[in-house]
């Protein structure tokens, strides 16, 4: 596969300063960095590519023979370059300092060439987004406008006034720690401490932005779009990768932790994935037999009440409740039929009952009850 030129990964001129490759290059490693695109390939690439391209251009004889020869001058046997072959350590054990106080040339998980300075991570924000009974059924996407520190416009998250404006500490040598030894009476004792001069990241702003003051953070506000999975629940949290306080000097930014409140519905009740109703018939509906329209988090449906159907009596409507958040289903809305006694009677009414009352038939007796109270409570929690 053909090199792209080295001049224009960096997006220099052939002319451009050894300042402005480093800008250049530093700005190209920031934007590409693994911390900041975690299993993105395309992104690891190009920041291989970008510090191939450095490694070449940084130093006066390989760019000679570059601008003479091409990638020919460079490749491996050639007297310089690496054809592409740069692995991680590579970049971090030759440019660890480019970074500044951004990385502080480390890299977690890639080893970073020995190097010890400090990551720095933003801090986690957390929020809460009330969701009714339907947004949790069916699941929602949300937009919410979050106020938290960005990265600086002016410096581009770097706290300095110029790519260049980094010098290496001159407590640890850019190690970002000190090492310490105290005579004690079993003998000298050496500690180990993070640097307190640059706290931990090797190098001090020699320029600071003015803008930011070099913290390379400002305050701001941005818009985030969360897309929330169907059968979530009071008091979950869902976790937004990167969405959090951009960290000091271009580090990696924090999470946006999302916890869930639940708007409660004004009829139906969740419990778990099923959701419960409780509906009142008359007693001559019970007796006679009817028709009853119900709310649903799908919308209204109607149901038939069978003649002679006793108080108590729970009816089962087959997927109607809350999707399971594993995906193993959803549950079922669970109606409990209850028989509505009236408290006051006229006296053509009270006539009415008295006369039903010496009915056997209207006379209950436990040969009568459909099923007992253990077998409806049994059959609600199965």
């Amino acid at each position: 596969m053909t090199k792209r030129d080295y001049y224009e990964i960096l997006g220099v001129t052939r002319n451009a300063s050894d300042a402005e490759i480093k800008k250049a290059y530093r700005q190209m490693a920031l934007k590409f960095h693994p911390d900041k695109n975690p299993g993105n390939k395309e992104a690891e690439d190009r920041f291989k590519e970008a510090a191939e391209a450095y490694e070449v251009l940084s130093n006066p004889e390989k760019r000679s023979r570059y601008d003479q020869f091409g990638h020919e001058g460079v490749r491996n046997g050639g007297g310089g370059g690496y054809g592409g072959g740069m692995s991680m350590d590579d970049i971090f054990s030759q440019f660890g300092d480019i970074f500044g106080s951004a990385f502080g040339g480390g890299f977690s998980g890639f080893g970073g060439g020995g190097s010890r300075r400090r990551v720095n991570k933003g801090t986690n924000l957390r929020v809460k987004v009330k969701l009714s009974l339907e947004e949790i059924a069916r699941g929602v996407e949300k937009k919410i406008k979050v106020s938290k520190l960005v990265a600086c416009s002016t410096c581009q998250g770097t706290g300095a006034a110029g790519g260049s404006a980094f010098s290496t500490c001159s407590h640890c040598h850019g190690t970002g720690q000190v090492t310490r030894v105290t005579s004690t009476f079993l003998g000298q004792m050496q500690t180990t401490s993070t640097c307190p001069y640059c706290n931990g990241e090797g190098q001090t702003i020699t320029n600071k932005c003015n803008t930011c003051s070099g913290s390379g953070t400002m305050k701001g506000e941005e818009v985030i779009s969360l897309n929330i999975p169907a059968g979530v629940s009071e008091g979950i949290q869902l976790s937004v990768g990167g969405k959090g306080n951009m960290a000091p000097r271009g580090g990696i930014p924090g999470d946006l932790i999302v916890q869930i409140e639940e708007i409660p519905h004004p009829e139906l009740v969740r419990d778990g994935t099923n959701i419960l109703y409780e509906h009142y018939i008359s007693f001559p509906e019970a007796a006679l037999g009817t028709s009853i329209e119900v709310p649903t988090i799908d919308g209204k449906v109607r149901i038939k009440i069978d003649p002679g159907t006793q108080g108590g009596k729970v009816l089962r409507l087959k997927g109607k409740g809350v999707p399971s958040l594993n995906g193993y289903g959803r549950g079922d809305q669970l109606i409990n039929i209850s028989v509505w006694t009236p408290r006051s009677l006229s006296r053509q009414e009270q006539e009415i009952m008295e006369n039903l009352m010496k009915s056997d038939n209207f006379r209950p007796h436990p040969g009568a009850r459909d099923k007992s109270f253990f077998d409806r409570m049994k059959e609600y929690f199965q």
